[in-house]
This record gives structure tokens, C-alpha cells and sequence, in this order.
């Protein structure tokens, strides 16, 4: 078997509401699919977000990088991801978002030819129902607390609040407002997305002492390790997470070597692939560093279940599982990931285990001006 083509499609889902956070406000999740074809015949699926607060990529720069990738691609065995990955980072540096998208598809290709599901290319599963992180974004007081009661009522045991939207006072009082409605036995996390200076930073982490909330995730700008170091040294009852600053093994090892994070958000678009995400949770699991898978907001089943497929076989995610397919009005996939009582189950169909529905692609596909590369 052999690779025909790869294309990638351009595409824009609308969102059940919108989802604020310090950085952005997504309105719409601007994704690419990329569609692989091979010889045979068979037809696998990745997908990638446009992040360009987070990982530089537009939807026009990813369309781009992987026109610019197939050349490299064609023709290849589609079984050989290392060769693969080798030979996209030969003819291109950087690019993650669309080198994973490209990756997921060779997987879920992989899987689907090998009559196996992805995660046991990636290792042995060693779970099999796993907890999702229920995100508060709606921006209001009122509205977060009426979010966080349905969440509750849901069977959600874990939980994200975005933060850095408002003063940080005003922040943690809508915080221990929330941890209030939730109560206790649960994982409650805040996510500032960058968007604290270093005092604001301090005084929101004095303010929500005793709270509930068990880390706060990237506080401060990804880049400065010395600022997060010195939030992370407040209160050692809330552990300070990394996400944004996360885009490499040593990236994590920074973090825990600076003390700057007790542990990671870890995202395929950052790192490159479910490969090196995998990669990735195992070495957290060697330096004890705790985890969170995450999809970007409004990423598709596709993306979701390449997700979900890494958190099965890396040693821990107890700071949970971020699928953002649920935010979504209407998915590309026939029938998306089923979640339940705020958990959702492993699969165990060949590849990624998920259908696209090629119709709603078409539906949802946007025109971007873009060169191919021959």
C-alpha cells in the first residue's frame, strides 16, 4: 500500500456558543482536515486547529505547509510514520499543526489497513473509561455558575474555568463561586491562557486559597520560566500547570527543572503528532509531572479521538481529558465520540474509529487563497 494523495480541506464548524478566554474568543473553530488517500483505495482523516496565538498557524499557513509536505509524502508506505516524520521535518522545519494532521492520518490509515485501532500502534492501553475536563468559558458570573451546576447535575468530575478575562479579584471571586456550586471530591482546575501579569498572577492565587482549585494552568506569558517559577512558589496546594509553553520534551523538562510547572497540557498541534504527545506523557510520567490532554477549542471527533487514543496508553492524565468536539453545533463525522456522565470510553474501532462524513465537510469547507507545490 502506498500514499496516492493528501489533501488538506480548509473548514470552519460553528460552535454552540461562543468560548472566552483571555487570549481569544472563538466564535467559530477554524480547523484543516487533511484527507489521505492510498493506492487501494482507502481513505483516512486528521485535522489540525488554527492557532496562531498558540502555535503560529493560520488556516492558509497550514493548507500551505501541507501542500508543501506532500511532495515528500507520495508514494510512501503509509506504515512508516518514523520515515514519514523524518522526511517532513528534511524538507520543512517547524509547522506542527499540519505535520500532525498529517501524522494523525497516516495512524488512523495505519490502523485501518492493520485492522487495529490507533492506540495499539502507540503502546499497550492501560485504561479504558476516562474523565473529561468540563470547561467554564461563558465570560459571566451568572452564567459560569449556571454552567457549572449543569456540569455537576451532568456527572462532570473534573473541570477547567477560564480566567484572565477580568481583573484578577473579579476572577476569583466568580472562582470560588464556582468551587462553591461544585463542592468538594472534584478536580477543579483555572486556566489563565497568558493572560495574568506576575502580580495579577500572586494576587489570584492568594485570592482562591482554600478554595478547591487544584492547579492553575499558564498563568503568565509560555515564554518567561522565571515568572512562572515565582507564582508556582505562592501556594504549594495549587500546582501551576504549563500549556501554552509547551512545544517540546525539553520544554517539559524545563519546566520541572526551573520548578516553573508541576505539570502539562499536552495538544498534538503543539507537539507535532500523537507521537510525540505519547513521547511526551511518558517522560512526564518519569519526572512525575502530572497531565492533561487536550484538543484545541473546537477541534473535530477526528481530532478528539487521536486524543483520546494517546490518553488510553501513557501512564497518567490525572489532571484529565480535554475533548472540545462536545462544544461544537454540528461535527464532520457521521456519529461523533459518544461522551456519558462526563466520561467517555475508548474505542476500539480499526484506526481512529470514527466515519467522516464527507457531505458535512463539503457543507463546512472554506475557499483560502493558496500555491500548491508540485
Amino acid at each position: 500500500m502506498k500514499i496516492k494523495s493528501i489533501e488538506p480541506i480548509a473548514i470552519s464548524l460553528p460552535m454552540l456558543k461562543p468560548v472566552i478566554m483571555a487570549t481569544e474568543t472563538v466564535h467559530r473553530a477554524d480547523n484543516v482536515l487533511v484527507r489521505i488517500e492510498a493506492d487501494n483505495g482507502l481513505v483516512s482523516w486528521g485535522e489540525a486547529a488554527s492557532a496562531p496565538g498558540m502555535t503560529g498557524d493560520t488556516l492558509e499557513s497550514i493548507v500551505a505547509a501541507v501542500n508543501f509536505l506532500e511532495p515528500a509524502l507520495r508514494g510512501r508506505d503509509p506504515a512508516d510514520i518514523d520515515g514519514a516524520l523524518i522526511a517532513m521535518d528534511r524538507r520543512m522545519y517547524g509547522n506542527g499543526g499540519a505535520k500532525a494532521a498529517i501524522e494523525i492520518a497516516l495512524f488512523d490509515l495505519s490502523g485501518r489497513a492493520a485492522g487495529k485501532p490507533v492506540h495499539a500502534l502507540l503502546g499497550n492501553k492501560i485504561r479504558n473509561r476516562m474523565p473529561l475536563l468540563g470547561v467554564i468559558a461563558g465570560g459571566s458570573f451568572d452564567g459560569d455558575l449556571e454552567d457549572a451546576k449543569k456540569k455537576k447535575a451532568a456527572g462532570f468530575v473534573a473541570y477547567k474555568i477560564k480566567v484572565g478575562v477580568d481583573t484578577a479579584a473579579k476572577d476569583a471571586e466568580r472562582t470560588r463561586a464556582i468551587c462553591q456550586v461544585l463542592g468538594g471530591g472534584l478536580l477543579i482546575s483555572a486556566d489563565a491562557n497568558q493572560g495574568f501579569s506576575t502580580e495579577q498572577a500572586i494576587e489570584y492565587v492568594r485570592a482562591i486559597k482554600g478554595a478547591g482549585v487544584d492547579f492553575l494552568e499558564q498563568p503568565v506569558m509560555a515564554d518567561d520560566l522565571g515568572e512562572m517559577a515565582k507564582v508556582a512558589a505562592v501556594d504549594a496546594a495549587i500546582a501551576i500547570g504549563a500549556d501554552e509553553g509547551i512545544h517540546s520534551l525539553a520544554d517539559i523538562q524545563r519546566h520541572h527543572d526551573r520548578r516553573a510547572a508541576r505539570g502539562v497540557s499536552l495538544k498534538a498541534i503543539k507537539l507535532g503528532g500523537i507521537r510525540a504527545v505519547t513521547e511526551a506523557g511518558r517522560l512526564c510520567g518519569r519526572l512525575g509531572m502530572s497531565v492533561n490532554i487536550s484538543c484545541k477549542t473546537g477541534e473535530s471527533s477526528i481530532a478528539c479521538a487521536a486524543a483520546l487514543h494517546v490518553a488510553s496508553v501513557i501512564p497518567n492524565i490525572d489532571w484529565g481529558l480535554t475533548l472540545t468536539h462536545t462544544s461544537l453545533g454540528e461535527d464532520i463525522t457521521a456519529q461523533p465520540i459518544p461522551t456519558a456522565r462526563g466520561h467517555v470510553d475508548m474505542t476500539e474501532g480499526h484506526g481512529l474509529g470514527v466515519d467522516v462524513d464527507e457531505d458535512r465537510v463539503r457543507r463546512h469547507r472554506v475557499q483560502i487563497a493558496c500555491r500548491n507545490v508540485v
